[in-house]
């Protein structure tokens, strides 16, 4: 197979052509959106996965978010789903964790956790529909004993700060000697006030790294899990998680001001994929995991032209360590709609308009079956050699500029970077929180 991708990658030339050898096969494939029953064989198929990742061509489009919702209470309700992993901050999103699972310190309700998200992009999990979806969970899991209740985690490696603080704040209460031991430790950033960008600037001109004092952090807790049984379990992983962010977000700024190469990209994804075992670890022997994340993180990146750029995925990552038949990989996108999405970083989301697709996607593709919105599973006859071109496949990220969508598609071939593909023919924005 890599001697197959070289050729189709060879010279980052995108390939024209048809996924399926016609439109009339998409149609026989097409399985239409018609209520949660429409979902029936791809809950069979993905049952007995011990990973189900869900993607997204944005950041910003409702029916993704609705769809994965549907899916998810599915998994959990019939197939015995363990946790959902988010791309999204790891403490902040860890309070939405308190209050589905009605843990010490929960909030009132699942709007009042989200209401309190402050870094940008907020709307990505500050929204109507995650809301739903949590509230739903709270009341799945008042049902079970607590050893079964399902979880929800961010497993991003951003907000760096707030879980160092974390970790000082919960050791100062717990174990003194530990808590001055860390605290010591994280010295080393104090000359940098919150600013990560700071610190890897400055490491690059050749100040000292933090690096041995993170890792010291993490194996310190690691090695004295004893000595912090005054913690539950849960509070014991979210110790140990925000000392891991800690540790790998001081990697990831600084590989991505010392260099311009797949570095940090594959620190980021290393990380992520990382929490997602450390929660496949926390709840178990036989536990099943799902994973809501962009389609550039859980479809393959080996079947992109991420290949070429030296950068892997989630996706990628979860089938060499699990097996292709352990994980389910689920991709969605769109043929034209609105996007919630921001013109730069940092800059006030607002409601974009997505036009319609490219003629060399696989969003133009699909645009020509004659349903509003379907799903395909892919089987041994897509993925026959013959039917193996690259096309486009749309990728909208949280900074967006309508006018340069043509830029926006990812060379794929699509029936070996997912296992499964939702369409819709015109998408809306998501239904942000207000105060």
């Amino acid at each position: 197979m890599n001697q197959l991708l070289s050729t189709y990658f060879l010279g980052f030339l995108l390939v024209f052509g048809s996924m399926l050898s016609s439109a009339q096969d998409m149609r026989q494939k097409a399985i239409p959106l018609e209520g949660d029953q429409s979902l029936d064989r791809l809950i069979a198929a993905a049952a007995d996965k011990e990973l189900v990742l869900l993607g997204e061509a944005s950041h910003g489009t409702h029916e993704y978010y609705l769809w994965r919702d549907k899916i998810s209470r599915r998994l959990i309700s019939e197939q015995g789903f363990s946790f959902i992993a988010v791309e999204g901050d790891f403490a902040s999103l860890y309070h939405l964790n308190l209050y589905v699972k009605n843990l010490d310190g929960a909030a009132k309700s699942a709007k009042e956790v989200l209401l309190k998200l402050n870094r940008w992009p907020t709307w990505m999990w500050s929204n109507e529909e995650v809301v739903a979806l949590a509230e739903w969970l709270r009341n799945h899991n008042d049902k079970l004993p607590q050893d079964r209740k399902v979880g929800f985690y961010g497993m991003d490696v951003y907000d760096e700060w707030n879980s160092k603080k974390e970790v000082l704040d919960l050791l100062k209460t717990t174990d003194q000697t530990t808590y001055h031991y860390v605290k010591d430790q994280y010295k080393c950033f104090e000359p940098h006030k919150g600013d990560s960008w700071s610190y890897a600037h400055a490491v690059n001109a050749g100040k000292d790294a933090c690096t041995t004092a993170t890792k010291n952090v993490v194996d310190y807790i690691r090695n004295n899990r004893k000595k912090l049984s005054e913690l539950s379990d849960d509070a014991y992983f979210y110790l140990l998680q925000n000392a891991i962010v800690v540790q790998n977000a001081e990697e990831f700024y600084r590989e991505s001001v010392a260099s311009r190469g797949p570095g940090s990209w594959n620190s980021r994804v290393h990380h992520m994929h990382g929490t997602v075992n450390e929660l496949l670890n926390l709840y178990g022997e036989h536990s099943k995991g799902i994973v809501w994340a962009h389609n550039t993180h859980i479809g393959d990146a080996e079947y992109t032209n991420m290949r070429s750029a030296g950068q892997k995925n989630i996706g990628q990552l979860t089938r060499e360590g699990l097996g292709d038949a352990n994980v389910f990989l689920i991709g969605f996108t769109t043929y034209e709609g609105k996007v919630m999405a921001g013109s730069s970083w940092g800059a006030p989301m607002k409601e974009m308009t997505i036009p319609p697709a490219i003629p060399n996607s696989i969003e133009y593709k699909l645009n020509q079956v004659d349903q509003d919105s379907f799903y395909i599973i892919f089987d041994e006859e897509d993925r026959k050699e013959k039917n193996l071109k690259t096309m486009g496949n749309r990728a909208v990220g949280v900074v967006y500029n309508p006018r340069g969508d043509r830029r926006q598609f990812v060379p794929t071939i699509i029936p070996l970077r997912y296992d499964a593909l939702f369409f819709f023919k015109k998408t809306t924005a998501l239904r942000v929180l207000k105060k």
